[in-house]
């Protein structure tokens, strides 16, 4: 009687065992897909557009911000409700709609099309206080993991347009938001 009770208490001990270990080797992949899953790439690198781009409100900021897996940067137009936009990558960055060339730094190029005007026409002064062909007021990339330059693309019939030079092709999303519109650009494909 004691021999059994001896093998079923081993028996018992080596299946709690088993469990556990079982229970460890489960948490493994899950804490693994968890870190995979803390930067998402599945973005893409295709064009995105959302809303209609021509605006009535007007863009008062753009701001940048680094994360750990994407460098983020927003378009604040306080009222603006659901603000359209167009982003994608080009070749060369062009000031709409005169066509003038705009050198930016980076392995590869977002033009950004913003829904909101960037000047006050009937009060006759900026809301933004950007300049055709210069980079952004306020705003300083140095040191950002995929962001490289940023210069101003101007405003045409309630578009905005900024050039973001980034470090190379990369996957981007675009956020719509009540009173902004964010863009970030992953720090890699596989992040």
């Amino acid at each position: 009687m004691r021999g059994i009770r001896a093998v079923g208490m081993a028996l018992a001990l080596a299946g709690a065992m088993l469990g556990t270990a079982a229970g460890t080797a489960g948490a493994a992949p899950a804490e693994s897909s968890r870190t995979a899953a803390a930067c998402p790439t599945g973005w893409g690198s295709g064009a995105k557009v959302g809303g209609a781009l021509m605006g009535g409100d007007h863009l008062v900021d753009i701001r940048t911000g680094r994360h750990e897996c994407y460098d983020r940067m927003v378009f604040d137009i306080p009222g603006g409700g659901r603000i359209g936009y167009q982003v994608q990558y080009v070749n060369r960055f062009h000031a709409d709609p005169s066509g003038q060339y705009i050198p930016v730094a980076g392995g590869a190029i977002l033009n950004i099309g913003i829904g909101a005007w960037s000047y006050d026409l009937e009060a006759g002064v900026p809301t933004y206080p950007g300049v055709v062909g210069e980079h952004l007021p306020s705003v300083n990339v140095s040191g950002y993991t995929t962001f490289r330059d940023t210069r101003f693309g101007g405003t045409y019939e309630g578009e905005t347009q900024v050039g973001l030079g980034v470090r190379a092709r990369l996957p981007f999303r675009v956020t719509q938001l009540d009173d902004r519109v964010v863009v970030d650009v992953a720090h890699s494909w596989t992040s």
